[in-house]
């Protein structure tokens, strides 16, 4: 019986080594992101869970939405989808790097490129052209500010560090701006 025991702790311990050892080599930026938080929020240098998960996910967005703007400005055959794409590099730069600011003064690692989900929709886009092009980035576009409202809202209502509860604050209203410009064009995407 005890060597049984023994036999079961050491497969759990060998178990438990393994997993930690796959999150260390993982090449997901923003998983290593979130690890890099866990780890600072744990030594008592970081900022809480919630505003870390923000961060890292209002930063991997606006990665994603300036990427495909910068290939919807190359490739996309409608003029409104093109200035959308203009109006979201200016805005999305601009709070990506208010971000990255804010995020270095409360001493939160932000991913250093897109997470793998992210990097899938880019690859998934390039391969497209023409009017296929416009009608997959205005629909990534319409779920992605979807989810952004959201994010951004909850943390203007519950971030536990003000100056992030103020950014989301500050950023929600544009956030809101975009989604319903995005909408507007799928809605005239599928009347036409």
């Amino acid at each position: 019986m005890k060597k049984t025991l023994v036999m079961i702790l050491v497969a759990a311990t060998m178990g438990l080594q393994a997993c930690n050892e796959n999150k260390k080599d993982s090449t997901d930026s923003v998983e290593n992101a979130h690890d890099a938080n866990d780890t600072k929020e744990q030594a008592g240098t970081g900022q809480a869970d919630d505003d870390n998960d923000f961060a890292v996910k209002a930063a991997n967005g606006g990665m994603l939405e300036m990427e495909l703007a910068r290939m919807a400005r190359e490739k996309a055959q409608s003029n409104d989808v093109k200035e959308f794409a203009a109006m979201m590099l200016k805005d999305h730069q601009m709070a990506h790097d208010e971000l990255k600011t804010l995020a270095g003064q409360k001493n939160i690692t932000l991913p250093a490129r897109l997470g793998d989900d992210e990097q899938k929709h880019v690859d998934e886009l390039a391969k497209l052209t023409g009017a296929e092009f416009d009608k997959k980035y205005v629909e990534l576009m319409v779920d992605d500010h979807e989810e952004d409202v959201k994010l951004f809202k909850e943390a203007a209502d519950d971030a536990k560090d003000a100056d992030m509860k103020a950014f989301a604050a500050k950023t929600l209203p544009t956030l809101q701006k975009h989604l319903e410009r995005i909408t507007t064009i799928d809605k005239n995407m599928k009347n036409a």
